[in-house]
């Protein structure tokens, strides 16, 4: 999940003081396809298929694998759920200049707040010896940070043992004059000389805590000393029972950052076709595929963290929309791993649905059962809509062709199209997961590109 920038310094627990691309889909692009999508598992059965790839397992948080008892959450939750994150994001994007007057922010003590955050998890090892930690990773974040003992603030439920930084040898609280206390963003201060960190979310939602550093074991031979994170003393936000999140930004204190001298700045990720199914999350460019196509990774000044690209246009059956480049540039579009459905200029939706229904005539049209979504048609049982292909073109040529899974959201008896609109053109692009899924997406930060290729997950 995206934090602010600005910093909330007033602390309520005692024990701290306040001071402060291709994807192929084989068919002919100009012509009405009936994608036709493998025969799901039943919804409460996991899949016992490995990915091929390296690295981390990435597991759907509500789906029959999460490892988080009673985590379940229907399609339209899980929409009204991306609509606050969307708001937030919006809010923090268009206000990053915001800073809160430090005297008048209070901390609601109310631990367990619901808190919109990714869907995917992964499990990574903190301490020596590791403890298993399962995070929420997100890209949209930078500060990695898992609740730790005494939670003398409050902490929220999660699934297993709150991490206690007693029984690693390896783990130390950074002091008030350390070099990298005084250029945290997100350090708010001292507790008995001890470097304090605050990290806030746009629902009020919060983790603060020390700022420490201890092993972070991503698998048994990727083993990083000395990994700064948040010792979170008070949490508010149900983060799905996750111990955590892990922030996948651009900024120095990310994981990306931190792990460059190994890796590169490069990662990738392939998320799971469907809940039922596990995904992978890796670093470095050994494992980057071939068919991957690379366009460029923009930057911008006053949200340096997000991962921009240049989208440039949009495709619906082999036909371009008429969309003026202007609309698509200006502010921009960001790619995002914990945002569900992508959200679009006004006019430019406007465009796709209406070439989408003109596709969609044989079918009949219905009420959505979600306000997000407005574009809907009945399925027909087990059988598949044919939906005509879109494509998402991006600078250098980089052509994103969307699998029925980034095309189609279903609910209920309901097939919606998996796009949404802002409320007008000068709201930001977010390219989300849905139109991600069966991709491999490459970060490449330090080449300051991100690639899309076909096949992901196998």
């Amino acid at each position: 999940m995206a934090t602010y920038s600005y910093l909330f310094l007033a602390l309520l627990f005692s024990s701290l003081c306040n001071r402060s691309m291709v994807l192929s889909s084989n068919m002919d692009s100009h012509d009405l396809a009936r994608v036709q999508p493998l025969a799901p598992l039943p919804a409460w059965a996991c899949s016992s298929k490995e990915s091929k790839r390296e690295g981390l397992k990435i597991i759907h948080r509500y789906g029959p694998c999460s490892p988080f008892d009673g985590q379940r959450a229907t399609p339209i939750q899980i929409l009204q759920q991306d609509q606050s994150r969307v708001t937030r994001l919006q809010s923090r994007l268009t206000r990053a200049s915001s800073r809160v007057d430090v005297q008048d922010t209070t901390l609601p003590a109310r631990p367990g707040t619901a808190v919109e955050t990714g869907d995917y998890i992964v499990t990574v090892g903190f301490g020596t010896p590791p403890r298993d930690m399962t995070l929420v990773f997100d890209t949209g974040s930078d500060l990695t940070w898992i609740q730790c003992q005494p939670c003398s603030g409050g902490c929220y439920e999660q699934q297993y043992p709150i991490f206690n930084p007693t029984d690693s040898s390896s783990y130390l609280n950074l002091s008030c004059n350390s070099a990298v206390c005084s250029q945290l963003s997100l350090s708010n201060g001292c507790s008995s000389s001890t470097c304090v960190y605050s990290t806030g979310y746009g629902d009020g939602s919060k983790s603060i805590g020390f700022f420490a550093h201890d092993t972070l074991s991503l698998t048994q031979s990727d083993v990083f000393p000395n990994f700064l994170f948040g010792c979170g003393q008070q949490s508010n936000g149900l983060f799905g029972k996750a111990a955590g999140l892990l922030g996948l930004g651009r900024e120095s204190v990310s994981l990306i950052s931190q792990t460059a001298t190994k890796f590169g700045r490069v990662f990738s990720y392939c998320l799971p076709s469907s809940p039922s199914s596990p995904g992978y999350l890796t670093f470095g460019t050994d494992a980057i595929p071939s068919t991957v196509k690379f366009t460029p990774l923009v930057t911008d000044p006053n949200n340096p963290s997000f991962y921009f690209l240049n989208m440039i246009g949009i495709s619906v059956k082999g036909q371009a929309l008429p969309i003026p480049a202007s609309t698509l540039a200006s502010p921009g579009t960001i790619i995002d791993s914990g945002t569900v459905i992508t959200r679009l200029p006004s006019s430019a939706y406007a465009a796709l649905r209406l070439a989408f229904q003109q596709e969609m005539m044989n079918y009949k049209s219905v009420s959505s059962p979600s306000s997000v979504l407005d574009t809907c048609y009945e399925l027909g049982g087990s059988e598949a809509l044919s939906v005509p292909p879109i494509v998402l073109h991006f600078e250098g040529d980089v052509d994103v062709n969307l699998d029925y899974s980034g095309i189609i959201y279903e609910m209920r008896a309901v097939g919606c199209l998996a796009f949404a609109g802002n409320e007008d053109n000068g709201e930001l692009t977010i390219i989300g997961n849905k139109q991600q899924l069966k991709l491999d997406v490459v970060y490449d930060v330090g080449g300051r590109k991100v690639g899309f290729g076909p096949g992901g997950c196998r």
